[in-house]
């Protein structure tokens, strides 16, 4: 990647408030089964392929879009994005780094992009924090922080 495509990729920054605890939260984020509930946002829904939970592991997964949508958008296909995660750093139960590649073959959606967790314990619930860093350019910053915030509202259905 060249220093002009590096500077061109965008970050996000995603917080929410969840009346859960820290460990409740750790777990949905490393478990497939509950990434395949509510990591998908809106009205998408997901699948896991293939899941290894320890750092250098990660997971294969697909969204996908509703048949509903009359625009075909799908990063993989018409309707899915299908990407691949690998976990950098797994520390229960306040931090999780993963990098996530789309299977793709567009030039402005390919390249790592990065996923910071953190879980901070406030009051009786966690803030959530989630940092999204050099997204592809591909993928309109706006697009990824509201993407983000609809799945955070599915996570706080799940746990909550």
């Amino acid at each position: 990647m060249t220093d002009a495509q590096h500077l061109q990729r965008a970050s996000t920054h995603n917080t929410k408030y969840i009346k859960a605890s820290q460990d409740v939260l750790y777990q949905a984020f490393t478990d497939p089964m509950a990434l395949a509930t509510w990591q998908a946002p809106g009205d998408m829904t997901a699948e896991v392929h293939r899941f290894d939970g320890r750092v250098g592991g990660g997971y294969q997964m697909s969204l996908y879009y509703p048949e509903s949508e009359e625009s075909v958008r799908g990063k993989t296909a018409g309707r899915e994005d299908r990407y691949t995660a690998c976990f950098l750093e797994l520390r229960p139960p306040s931090r999780i780094v993963e990098t996530i590649t789309f299977d793709t073959g567009d030039p402005a959606l390919i390249g790592e992009m990065i996923m910071e967790v953190t879980l901070e314990p406030e009051g009786e619930g966690t803030e959530v924090i989630i940092v999204f860093k050099e997204i592809p350019p591909g993928i309109r910053a706006e697009d990824n922080e509201l993407g983000t915030r609809l799945s955070l509202e599915k996570l706080e259905c799940y746990v909550e």
